[in-house]
């Protein structure tokens, strides 16, 4: 038995691996070749990149590297009659997939714990290089495209010479109620500070605009902007797909927080107008408002509630497409190790990934519970264990 196990484990690993390796390495391409084209990166910011984007590329990685294993290993060893080598010595063929079912048990507690690492410290990684790197960036963008912009700035030039902006026009937008700025100057630099995370734009002899009220300037003027504020990075308030597992009990109490002194400031609105004797200020639609508010941050409390119990499902795919692809692949009888795989695959692209992206959306909107993540899991682990049943007894 011990000898089967063995076997079984040792081709799991041989084939795993070298997939995984494979695989991983065109998915962090994949991903590198998306943050350099979306952020106009440069060779030493991709370099920088790799440890970050490392885990976002293994966690897609792994499950499937899984049952691209599992389906060839067992499509050949029942190809080559190995499986029914073993029933026609008395032993069951569990002996052999038992072996294969820990492994992916182990896989799931890392492809787990690889979800965790990579939304939380890889993304976190990915923004502070981005936005260490602002500078390089945006002088990048202004030689390939002339042009550059984000949330807060945007730039266009006639010109790149070394670090001169030859003819900038460049506008802010401060936010609030305050006008836009635009400044059009003859020439401009770029000087990030990274100690205090800022970057000045030194203009010379150009003309400035705010609102509608226009000044020449013949000398040189500055303005130094947070670096978050030009990178095209979202820095604000984590998404929950960001957050640590480990934060997520407080982020909740946090969450309830917020949603509760925002109910009680609409409702202490509405009671002094009632008292002041305001009745046509006590109309829902006064605090309309708050409600909008409200809503998005309801919406936010859901996607918290749900984000660790998706992260566990997603984790646990290993496990389920391991139940479901070993029999598969002995039922199929297939050598074939590309056959093999996309044969096994085809079930799960149909019923497992429609069905976790139903229970992710439903859970979202408030209409079942977190757990309703899982439901996708359960039905093809439920099938597996069906098909297994079959392989054992026939």
């Amino acid at each position: 038995m011990k000898i089967v196990a063995r076997y079984v484990l040792a081709e799991l690993m041989q084939v795993f691996l070298v997939a995984l390796a494979a695989l991983t390495l065109f998915m962090l391409i994949v991903g590198l070749v998306k943050e350099a084209q979306q952020q106009g990166l440069g060779p030493v910011q991709i370099a920088m990149l790799v440890p970050y984007v490392l885990p976002e590329a293994m966690r897609f990685a792994v499950p499937g590297t899984m049952l691209f294993a599992v389906a060839s290993v067992f499509g050949r060893m029942s190809a080559t009659n190995e499986i029914t080598a073993l029933k026609a010595a008395g032993i069951t063929p569990l002996v052999a997939i038992w072996p294969a079912l820990m492994f992916a048990l182990t896989l799931s507690f890392l492809s787990v714990w690889l979800n965790d690492v990579a939304v939380s410290w890889g993304r976190d990684g990915i923004r502070r290089v981005i936005v260490g790197s602002v500078e390089e960036i945006v002088y990048g963008r202004l030689r390939q495209q002339r042009s550059y912009s984000s949330n807060k700035i945007s730039i266009n030039v006639k010109g790149v010479e070394g670090r001169t902006l030859i003819r900038p026009t460049l506008s802010f937008q401060p936010g609030g109620s305050s006008p836009p700025v635009t400044v059009s100057a003859a020439e401009a630099e770029l000087k990030a500070d990274p100690e205090a995370e800022t970057l000045s734009i030194i203009c010379r002899d150009g003309t400035l605009r705010v609102g509608d009220v226009t000044a020449v300037f013949p000398d040189e003027i500055e303005r130094v902007l947070p670096m978050d504020a030009v990178s095209r990075e979202d820095t604000g308030r984590k998404s929950p797909s960001e957050i640590a597992m480990a934060d997520f009990e407080k982020e909740y109490a946090e969450q309830v927080k917020l949603i509760d002194t925002i109910e009680q400031a609409a409702a202490a609105r509405i009671g002094v107008n009632m008292l002041a004797g305001r009745v046509d200020m006590t109309h829902p639609a006064i605090i309309a408002h708050e409600r909008a508010t409200l809503n998005g941050e309801r919406a936010r409390l859901q996607r918290i509630l749900m984000e660790p119990t998706r992260r566990w499902a997603n984790g646990f795919s290993c496990l389920c497409f391991a139940v479901v692809g070993a029999p598969m692949a002995i039922r199929m009888r297939n050598a074939d190790f590309l056959t093999s795989f996309f044969l096994c695959f085809l079930p799960i692209l149909v019923v497992y990934y429609p069905l976790l992206m139903f229970g992710i959306d439903r859970v979202k909107a408030g209409e079942l519970p977190p757990v309703a993540v899982w439901i996708g899991n359960v039905l093809v682990t439920v099938w597996g264990i069906w098909l297994l049943r079959r392989v054992v007894r026939n």
